[in-house]
């Protein structure tokens, strides 16, 4: 995993984004509600999303001035940020959580091509002080909930040490009566 500040903001092709996009949607999901929605930033648009974090950001109380530097300057190292929201089944034929899990899933389909395409990315959770609605060129039907970003960008590759997890044995237990 890579952060935005490894990133070295060269452009991402669009068929590329699309393959990763096309990925995402394969993601199980209950009733086949298809639950995820997608914006996908770029360009001059990733620069709008910095400059908007960061005086959302600015008219908080308490603000730190090295935080609205990093909210400004993290989309614009990035090749891409895909914006993530859950499409909510006007029904409600499925409980909420069940959205959320198959967006998660999605996401996931979405790291994984990009991690096998080498491509870093990551997904940050939306910040509470700005409502992404306000975003210029940003479109938010009234079932849809904004989840978060996708940071995706080109980065120098390098074969990476697994992280330390729980063994095996540690997570999983099998009963037999």
């Amino acid at each position: 995993m890579y952060c935005a500040a490894q990133y070295t903001g060269e452009p991402i092709p669009k068929e590329d984004i699309l393959k990763i996009i096309e990925s995402a949607r394969w993601a199980p999901n209950h009733r086949k509600t298809e639950p995820w929605r997608y914006q996908i930033l770029t360009g001059k648009a990733l620069e709008r999303l910095g400059n908007f974090m960061a005086t959302s950001y600015s008219q908080t109380e308490g603000y730190k001035k090295f935080k609205l530097k990093k909210l400004q300057e993290n989309p614009t190292k990035a090749s891409a940020v895909i914006l993530i929201f859950m499409h909510r089944d006007k029904e409600e034929s499925v409980p909420e959580w069940e959205e959320i899990a198959a967006i998660s899933m999605s996401v996931q389909n979405m790291w994984l091509t990009s991690h096998d395409m080498r491509y870093g990315a990551y997904w940050s959770s939306p910040k509470p002080f700005a409502d992404i609605k306000d975003l210029e060129g940003i479109q938010v039907a009234d079932n849809e909930q904004f989840l978060g970003f996708f940071y995706l960008g080109t980065y120098p590759y390098e074969e990476q040490e697994l992280p330390q997890r729980k063994s095996v044995e540690e997570i999983a237990t099998f009963i037999n009566e």
